[in-house]
């Protein structure tokens, strides 16, 4: 059988991941790593946190423990000392350490390559699987959706929904696979250059012709010869 016409929404969204990937063709996770163990550790840091601010304390953090059975042996105290700085540092230390002794009891150690193992490590929620199975192993798990994601996909009229599972589940239905990984890091990157929350730079954006704007608010035309009032 034919394979079936893209519905006008998912024409949109293609359009919009053409435009992403023209603009940032080299885009790529924010979060520095050297490999999927890391990635996995900066990612739970960086729940209510700004990737610059774990990119700060994670080369300290893996210079001291460097595997997960060393993270996991760690004294607590000394861990939450050195991720402090990204904020809920206790909640976050007692996470990143259960997931470090999850990889070692039930995994060897290794970081799984599959979302139902991921997701039932201490810490591990769905969009930091989507993020591990992207970006470390190239598996096409789902659309990551952070806080940039939310806002820019609402604006260029992808999804109605606040809910991040919601979100997801759209762009997922919108886009094929092999768009899922690289959709998120492009639009991420955009939202940090251009589709700012407060004060998007659509005059500068290379979406400006397929976005509908929903939700941003059109500054007042100013008059051509403003009158002064007396």
């Amino acid at each position: 059988m034919p394979a079936a016409k893209p519905t006008k929404a998912q024409k949109h969204a293609l359009a919009i991941a053409e435009g992403l990937r023209n603009e940032y063709p080299d885009a790529e996770c924010a979060l520095l790593h050297k490999n999927a163990f890391q990635l996995l550790i900066a990612t739970i840091l960086s729940a209510q946190c700004t990737d610059e601010r774990v990119n700060m304390v994670t080369p300290e953090l893996f210079r001291r423990w460097p595997t997960p059975h060393a993270l996991a042996e760690a004294p607590p105290e000394e861990v939450q000392k050195v991720i402090q700085p990204t904020g809920f540092f206790r909640a976050k230390a007692k996470s990143i350490q259960g997931c470090c002794r999850g990889l070692v009891e039930k995994h060897g150690g290794e970081v799984p390559r599959q979302l139902e193992q991921l997701v039932e490590l201490p810490g591990v929620g769905r969009k930091t699987a989507n993020v591990v199975l992207g970006t470390a192993f190239d598996i096409p798990s789902g659309v990551v959706v952070d806080t940039h994601v939310t806002r820019l996909t609402g604006r260029l009229g992808l999804t109605r929904h606040k809910d991040a599972v919601k979100i997801e589940s759209d762009l997922m239905a919108l886009l094929p696979p092999e768009e899922w990984i690289m959709f998120s890091h492009r639009l991420i990157h955009h939202g940090r250059r251009i589709c700012k929350a407060r004060k998007p730079l659509c005059s500068d954006c290379v979406l400006n012709h397929l976005c509908p704007k929903v939700g941003v608010a059109e500054k007042p035309a100013k008059a051509a010869n403003p009158k002064k009032v007396r």
